[in-house]
């Protein structure tokens, strides 16, 4: 008598094989993956897909502050007289050739796809080795070219169009989308138009304040006044005028662990890598029910020992070696890891810089920051009131100009002359970088038919005083420090 084969055995048994072969592989590639993780350096595709995380990743900004996805893409179609040029990028929004969103816009579902803003959107900027050049775009590095009071400006512009309505925007909406189903068309028409025109119109109210702020120009931020007004309700018509200017210079981000504990953002009033971030997170648009916890600690934990770009190009190293003992004679108390002084606040009388910035930030403003997360153990517990401004450590220096907290001197070899000989007006977004003074080039107002941004620096906060150290070196020396601290 012949055996019958089970006619479902066969299949169960090569399914249960499949599956073994399936957890070893799965084994071998956890055991390689740590095992790299542990003794190698991070391969370059990992990296890659780090970089694209920390550029696209939604960090939480969308369910409150988002803008729904197709209303966002044709803004610019309705309202380009409100605009500087074409599209998003004529603002500086960086756009890769085969990416939607420019890097620092996210996207996220919430009923509708909805776009908000995340890390990179004031941590990403683009380098050229000379005006026809191909821009470089280089992550964590300050957004040199970005233009963030200028999406502030037009988006309140816009929400008080009469133009910004269903019948006007639904036809070019279904233009560029190639059409959407008939419950789109619905929530588009009866809600997503609607309350995001609300929406708009409450927010240029809260920040009319802006409007009245001498322009930030590309590469700077007012850090805690948008802050103020969006975060706690402030009445910003009736705070006192010395207050309601606060523009700085967007930060790098990368080496973030030698840092914690320093005195951290330009005034020092927090020591907490942490607390830093998730204040960050709230000023691109995340709420405190809304923030994305894991996301944030990925991307903290790339830029936690991420070091920066080295210098491209071509160093003096003679001349260099001497520039290293004038640094360490001169600068590295302040200025580098285990300094003395670095990441700790000098007082505003002895710096002697701009003093806005410092004054924006109140001991009202900490009081209500410190509040944020309650019943959370990330409460926030660490912001305080200072006196002055933090020393900054300076690796990656080549890539941070303009300098001082403000962004009011345009390379590093104008720093080290007195203030009246540092240029009093310059170009900035421009970001063709000067090799010789470290920084970008600073005289070019147009090129190509585009119009950089003219930077005063006798308007309220652009101030180019104060930093007094190194004046007094021969400009040999000067010279050679600025050479040695190309390679920081």
């Amino acid at each position: 008598m012949t055996e019958q084969t089970n006619p479902t055995l066969l299949p169960t048994t090569i399914k249960g094989i499949f599956q073994r072969i399936w957890v070893v592989i799965v084994g071998i590639v956890a055991v390689a993956v740590f095992y790299f993780g542990l003794f190698c350096p991070t391969p370059q595709w990992i990296m890659l897909i780090l970089k694209t995380i920390f550029k696209y990743w939604s960090i939480g900004s969308e369910p409150v502050n988002g803008i729904p996805y197709w209303i966002w893409k044709v803004l610019p179609e309705l309202f380009p007289d409100k605009l500087p040029g074409k599209g998003y990028t004529s603002l500086g929004f960086i756009k890769e050739p085969d990416k939607d969103l420019p890097i620092g816009f996210s996207q996220r579902r919430v009923f509708i796809d909805r776009v908000g803003l995340n890390c990179a959107v004031c941590h990403t900027g683009t380098l050229r080795n000379t005006p026809n050049s191909e821009h470089q775009v280089i992550t964590t590095m300050p957004a040199n070219v970005v233009n963030l009071q200028g999406y502030i400006k037009f988006l309140s512009a816009v929400g008080v169009d009469e133009r910004f309505t269903a019948n006007r925007m639904l036809p070019e909406i279904e233009k560029i989308s190639g059409g959407l189903n008939p419950i789109e068309k619905l929530l588009y028409r009866f809600i997503a138009i609607p309350q995001t025109r609300d929406a708009l119109i409450n927010q240029a109210s809260r920040l009319d304040f802006v409007e009245k702020q001498p322009d930030w120009g590309p590469g700077r931020v007012d850090t805690f006044n948008p802050y103020k007004a969006i975060q706690f309700h402030f009445p910003m018509d009736k705070l006192r005028e010395d207050e309601l200017i606060g523009t700085s210079d967007f930060p790098s981000v990368w080496n973030q662990k030698p840092r914690e504990g320093l005195q951290l953002h330009w005034d020092g009033n927090n020591t907490s890598v942490d607390e830093r971030n998730k204040s960050a997170a709230l000023g691109a648009g995340v709420t405190p029910t809304t923030i994305d916890l894991p996301r944030i600690q990925r991307v903290a934990d790339w830029l936690w020992e991420l070091p920066p770009p080295k210098y491209p190009y071509e160093v003096n190293e003679t001349i260099a070696a001497k520039g290293e003992q004038l640094f360490q004679s001169n600068c590295a108390s302040c200025h580098a890891f285990g300094g003395a002084y670095t990441g700790k606040v000098v007082p505003i009388q002895e710096i002697g810089t701009d003093p806005h910035r410092l004054d924006s930030y109140t001991y009202e403003t900490m009081s209500n920051q410190n509040t944020l997360y309650t019943g959370y153990p990330w409460r926030f517990k660490n912001f305080r009131k200072t006196n002055g401004y933090a020393n900054m450590p300076l690796d990656g220096v080549w890539l941070r100009g303009p300098y001082l907290h403000n962004g009011s001197v345009p390379t590093l070899r104008d720093l080290l002359e007195t203030p009246e000989n540092r240029p009093k007006e310059f170009y900035r977004g421009y970001d063709v970088i000067d090799r010789a003074k470290v920084g970008f080039v600073s005289d070019v107002g147009v090129e190509n038919g585009k119009q950089y941004f003219k930077f005063d620096t006798t308007k309220p906060g652009n101030s180019n005083s104060g930093h007094l150290y190194g004046i007094d070196l021969p400009t040999e020396d000067k010279d050679a420090l600025v050479e040695y601290m190309k390679k920081l």
